[in-house]
């Protein structure tokens, strides 16, 4: 494997599973993901806060991550060169990755025409991904522009602590571990 693309797996791999846990933990505690996710609207669309792949999510997002790295090769000159390369990338994921989606999911106009969610259950999770893929984009030029070795020092930890984390939940949602019942 090319020494440059194997760099860039790793960067891009490692931003998204970094910045989609923050966000996703952040959005899940200040928006209530629990009770909303129990709604009439949204029952049989998502799973359960309980649900052991719900916990899986954070570690499964590095296999996310090797595909929009794979994706994203052929162009990575296009947003790593440009000074402001990280607006050409978000504005590429809120295009072809949110608004523009080629199914119905909720957020993106396909979703908006095609499902019966009323609008606001549309638009409650944009502030979430547009953030999220926001300090993607900027993580990821920025370790770019500024290949530091503590990228490496703070990212590697960050990763496995991630991963043990989802992994753990995982099992502890799947029941394969108990935990005790505290006071």
């Amino acid at each position: 494997m090319e020494q440059g693309f194997s760099r860039f797996l790793w960067r891009v791999t490692a931003s998204h599973t970094l910045t989609y846990f923050i966000f996703g933990l952040l959005a899940a505690s200040l928006f209530d993901y629990r009770s909303w996710f129990e709604t009439e609207s949204l029952k049989g669309f998502m799973v359960s806060m309980d649900a052991p792949q719900v916990a899986a999510g954070p570690a499964l997002q590095l296999l996310r991550g090797v595909l929009f790295a794979l994706v994203l090769w052929p162009i990575h000159q296009a947003f790593l060169q440009p000074e402001r390369g990280w607006l050409y990338l978000w504005i590429l994921f809120i295009g072809l990755a949110i608004l523009g989606t080629a199914g119905p999911s909720p957020g993106s106009i396909e979703g908006v025409i095609y499902t019966q969610l009323p609008l606001f259950y549309n638009v409650f999770g944009l502030p979430e991904v547009l953030l999220q893929t926001l300090a993607f984009s900027l993580m990821l030029t920025q370790w770019y522009r500024h290949p530091t070795p503590w990228w490496n020092r703070i990212m590697i930890p960050a990763i496995v602590l991630i991963v043990l984390m989802s992994l753990l939940g995982y099992m502890v949602a799947a029941g394969v571990i108990e935990v005790p019942a505290g006071n």
